[in-house]
């Protein structure tokens, strides 16, 4: 395996950074941030439309350009540095996986090429108030009712949950026993089902939105049903490691993008007429960065491979991948805040967008413990 990007896949990093410098500046990120949907349509349109960056996994035959995992990867990176508010990570990452990989030919046929186009926004509703990523975290029910399917409950949590034309809700059957993950199932409930209530949920990271979900009795018919039913989980966990394999390389993005941010500001700021780069204990923290930095792109870059190549072990590098990138974006952005002193601490100044999203971000689809002790039960301990 070569740990390097191609040409093409360069070409394509060095395309967004100049699109995201303009359309995700800071005063786009902080305007974006003050409203309930949290994103710019016309940003949407345009990454959507004209750049086909929604098309960009998508099979040509849905209508998208059939790009593998690792040409995602540096677009990914590039989201990150530029905290692009959009609900990217929840229609490419969950939507569009969890379709691919559990749907129907008639289900792909009739939202795939909408999500290609940036026409359809889908989400993965899972996870609940008690917060667990595991399947006995799924409490939310589903019973028969005629030709379809009767889903009561709530979710919480829910990615782009109060904008998205499409919700892909875990439910377990009223039928099953215990909590493990036979009986859950995933069902396709578009946004103006009747008894289906959204609420924009207000978290620390604001450049990312969250929704709460209610199912009220939603009623949905046979075709709504993604996958085997009573075999969802399977498709949930294989759908939120491809997930946080993406979101791993935009941890990479953002963590690279707080060295940088350090290591100029290090160079202009001086403290007893020197900069305060030529301060050892600045150099040490600048150099530890770039180290985590490096070393958390190769790991979301191995993951992002097995992801395209395919392998057992997938499931082991995707959560090897969200702890050690989730950890150093955590400590880049701490350090930034530190290096840069008393200003990174206001408002004004964007490092406590970066520290924000790295803490929200460490804890999106399970924190380092959680992959951790995941890692380890793949390694038979």
């Amino acid at each position: 395996m070569e740990f390097s990007f191609s040409e093409d896949q360069n070409e394509l990093r060095r395309a967004a950074r100049r699109f995201l410098e303009v359309a995700s500046s800071e005063a786009r990120v902080r305007s974006a941030m003050e409203t309930e949907r949290g994103y710019d349509p016309a940003t949407w349109a345009q990454l959507s439309e004209e750049l086909a960056w929604t098309a960009l996994t998508i099979p040509e035959e849905y209508g998208g350009l059939g790009l593998s995992y690792l040409d995602l990867h540096p677009l990914m990176e590039e989201i990150g540095r530029a905290l692009l508010c959009a609900p990217f990570l929840s229609t490419v990452g969950l939507g569009a996986n969890a379709l691919m990989i559990g749907g129907s030919e008639a289900q792909k046929e009739l939202y795939l090429p909408g999500i290609a186009a940036g026409e359809t926004r889908a989400t993965l509703a899972f996870a609940e108030t008690n917060g667990r990523m595991d399947a006995a975290g799924v409490e939310a029910s589903y019973v028969r009712n005629g030709a379809g399917y009767l889903l009561s409950g709530a979710k919480s949590y829910v990615l782009d949950g109060h904008t998205a034309d499409l919700l892909i809700v875990a439910a377990r059957s009223e039928r099953s026993a215990g909590t493990g993950p036979h009986g859950v199932s995933l069902f396709l409930v578009p946004k103006d089902a009747d008894g289906l209530k959204r609420k924009w949920l207000p978290t620390m990271d604001q450049t990312r939105r969250m929704a709460s979900v209610e199912l009220l009795e939603v009623t949905v018919p046979d075709d709504a049903l993604l996958g085997d039913e009573g075999k969802g989980w399977w498709l949930c966990e294989r759908t939120l490691d491809l997930a946080r394999i993406a979101l791993a390389a935009e941890q990479v993005g953002a963590a690279e993008m707080c060295l940088e941010m350090s290591v100029e500001y290090a160079k202009v700021r001086k403290q007893f007429g020197r900069p305060i780069g030529s301060f050892q204990a600045i150099k040490h923290k600048c150099a530890d960065m770039l180290t985590l930095v490096e070393s958390a792109r190769s790991a979301a870059f191995y993951a992002s491979a097995l992801a395209t190549q395919g392998g057992e072990s997938l499931e082991e590098a995707a959560s090897s991948a969200k702890a050690y990138c989730s950890d150093a974006f955590f400590h880049c952005a701490s350090e930034m805040i530190q290096i840069h002193g008393g200003i990174g601490f206001t408002w004004e100044h964007p490092a406590h967008l970066y520290f924000k999203r790295a803490k929200a971000t460490e804890n999106l689809f399970g924190g380092p413990a959680f992959h951790r002790e995941r890692v380890a039960a793949q390694m038979g301990l």
